[in-house]
């Protein structure tokens, strides 16, 4: 075997970073390479990542002090803009539409002409009617006069046969004759009020030919069948739509939690409830291209039961449109205000953590450890979280680097500054770090 193949024992590989000296044939140069090597590669790698204690290693986590403020409860809802009134414009007579008097879209007030039917035939029904009536009326005259004649012979006929000058059978005759004269003055009056009534509805026919607004509002398109010259009727498609614009309507669904809610502060004395007290009700609006609520408005309705599919409650609100900024449909997003002010713990909503169905939060304690507190969470404010229960003011709430920290475990704190609202401010750059005035 040739002499540099010849195995020697080796020596042992250190595991330090050195390299061994001693010379060594091929073959082992070439083992010592691979395993000693590695050797040393894992020991530096593990001299390099050995713990080396202290709270440097601490988990770093950023925390900002709870605050109380006076807040207001509310809760917001998604609702769409509806019309009070929608009225389908028909036609009450048939006939050919003459007119049309307004453009597509416009405001209309109540009692303006829309459309005007051809009234001939009808004011010619009219012409009838009314010489009906006076027909009728000219009989009645008659009726009376032949009546006070007969009743004037039977006087008469009274005293002759006191006379003797007459006989009972003559008497009997000019009583009949009264009766007769009275039944025809009936007969007259009805005849009158059938006259007078035909000639109302030939009036009213007359009057339906000017289809009128009966409503103030925005009027729709025309429907085609509905153009100068077509022939329509009380049964046809409607002629247009007319909806009310002012003021405007929002729905809304408020859940049954909402609901409970509400009507706790109705019976605790609040000015709020979802009940019967919740007319005149304070409300915001904003519409989807707006920011917060511009608009004020209140609650003037409240269903009188939950749905039961939904498990909900549908309320409205009624908002000023004067302007004209709503538009029938348009979606709202709506916030509708609670109780009265009160003072509240409040941490930001970033720090809230959730275990199943607990919310929680994380406090650094005075010995630097992490404590669990569970939390009842309340009305959420310009990301501000309202802590019902479990926290109070002061106390560090850790907002940054919940997941490094460990219920029980110390952490190193950096404390952040808060603003007037006590949201936490970002931290300050240090000196001599890009972007840093110094």
């Amino acid at each position: 075997m040739p002499a540099f193949l010849t195995a020697r024992p080796l020596a042992p590989v250190s595991p330090s970073c050195a390299r061994p000296t001693a010379p060594v044939p091929l073959a082992s140069l070439l083992w010592l390479a691979l395993v000693g090597g590695a050797a040393a590669l894992s020991g530096c790698s593990e001299s390099r990542g050995a713990p080396q204690g202290g709270a440097g290693m601490l988990p770093q986590v950023s925390v900002a002090p709870a605050v109380q403020r006076e807040v207001q409860d509310f809760d917001e809802f998604s609702g769409r803009l509806e019309a009070p009134q929608t009225v389908d414009i028909r036609a009450r007579v048939s006939g050919a539409i003459e007119t049309v008097h307004f453009r597509e879209g416009q405001d209309v007030r109540k009692g303006d002409l829309l459309f005007s039917i051809d009234p001939r035939p009808y004011k010619a029904e009219l012409a009838r009617t009314e010489a009906e009536r006076a027909k009728a009326e000219a009989q009645l005259v008659a009726a009376r006069t032949q009546a006070a004649l007969a009743k004037t012979e039977l006087a008469r006929s009274q005293k002759l046969l006191e006379l003797k000058a007459i006989s009972q059978q003559e008497l009997d005759q000019q009583s009949a004759a009264v009766q007769t004269a009275e039944a025809n003055i009936q007969a007259a009056q009805a005849a009158v009020l059938s006259a007078q009534a035909a000639a109302q509805t030939a009036a009213l026919n007359v009057g339906y030919a000017e289809v009128r607004a009966p409503i103030s509002g925005r009027i729709s398109r025309i429907n085609p069948s509905a153009a100068p010259g077509n022939l329509v009727s009380a049964t046809e498609p409607v002629l247009t739509t007319l909806v009310s614009t002012q003021p405007i309507y929002a729905y809304f669904d408020a859940s049954e939690q909402i609901y409970l809610k509400y009507g706790r502060m109705a019976r605790e004395g609040s000015r709020s409830s979802t009940a019967a007290h919740a007319k005149g009700n304070p409300i915001e609006l904003g519409l989807a291209n707006e920011q917060g609520f511009p608009h004020h408005g209140t609650v003037d309705f409240v269903d009188n039961r939950l749905n039961p599919q939904t498990g909900a409650i549908q309320g409205r609100a009624v908002f000023d449109n004067r302007n004209h900024e709503f538009t029938p449909g348009l979606f709202a997003r709506l916030k509708l205000t609670g109780r009265g002010s009160y003072p509240a713990v409040m941490t930001p909503d970033r720090a809230i953590g959730t275990d199943q169905t607990k919310k929680f939060v994380l406090v650094v304690g005075k010995d630097g450890t992490a404590q669990f507190r569970e939390v009842k969470l309340g009305t959420l404010i310009d990301g501000m979280r309202v802590i019902a229960e479990g926290l109070k003011p002061g106390e560090l709430v850790i907002v940054d680097g919940l997941q490094r920290a460990h219920p029980g475990a110390p952490v190193k704190a950096d404390t952040l500054q808060v603003d007037p609202n006590g949201m936490p401010l970002p931290p300050a750059a240090p000196a001599g770090a890009p972007g840093h005035a110094g």
